[in-house]
């Protein structure tokens, strides 16, 4: 138990840390996009100069998606929650999840009929389904099975001691499997910390876990 207060602990320090970072650094991004699109603006649509702001636009954009990440990781995404019913999240998210991983890999959806309503924040749910979905598919390299499963679960104060922010009572469970490479205890260590890749440079930035993580704790449940 004190390992895991230890972590919960680490794991808070660090989101206080990333969503400071990420909401000064976001102050100084929306001033170098606004004055970026002043300056496409006032430039000509045949002005060699467009296709430049064009590209500083772009790469702002992204970096603004970065922050938004590091915000969720650190509980300060702004939300909209509502009650959801979890099973037709899964379903209407279904077709594009089939076009984003392989065609080697067999996705597979195990929905409980009777499973209880949440409240949620819709889009953080179905960033949270495709971050795990594309970390299952990465951990197939030569293909495999990809299983999503909803049930709902019962937790006495003994299944709430590795998770002391749980009450007891009713949850819905959110499973992704994947018969994929796994994960050794050293990764398993790190996996929810902002950066923190096992892919090469380039292949990943280290953020949908973390992203994931911060959407869990937000929406009042927790990952395992």
């Amino acid at each position: 138990l004190s390992g895991r207060l230890l972590e919960a602990e680490k794991m808070e320090a660090i989101g206080r840390l990333a969503a400071g970072v990420a909401h000064d650094f976001n102050n100084q991004l929306t001033a170098i996009l606004g004055f970026a699109q002043m300056l496409q603006g006032s430039l000509g649509d045949d002005d060699p100069r467009s296709a430049d702001v064009e590209q500083i636009l772009k790469g702002g954009r992204r970096v603004g998606s970065l922050t938004e990440q590091l915000l969720a990781f650190g509980r300060n995404q702004p939300r909209r929650p509502t009650v959801l019913d979890l099973n037709a999240v899964v379903a209407e998210l279904e077709p594009l999840l089939v076009l984003t991983v392989r065609e080697d890999v067999r996705l597979e959806t195990q929905l409980a009929p009777d499973l209880c309503a949440v409240t949620a924040d819709e889009l953080q749910i179905e960033q949270v389904i495709m971050n795990l979905v594309l970390n299952a598919r990465d951990a197939m390299p030569t293909g495999g099975q990809l299983t999503i499963r909803t049930a709902n679960v019962s937790l006495d104060e003994a299944h709430t001691v590795d998770h002391p922010e749980l009450v007891a009572g009713c949850y819905v469970v959110l499973e992704v499997a994947d018969n994929g490479d796994g994960m050794d205890a050293e990764t398993k260590a790190h996996i929810f910390e902002p950066f923190y890749t096992t892919k090469e440079q380039g292949k990943g930035t280290g953020m949908g876990l973390a992203s994931v993580y911060g959407i869990s704790r937000q929406s009042g449940g927790v990952i395992e």
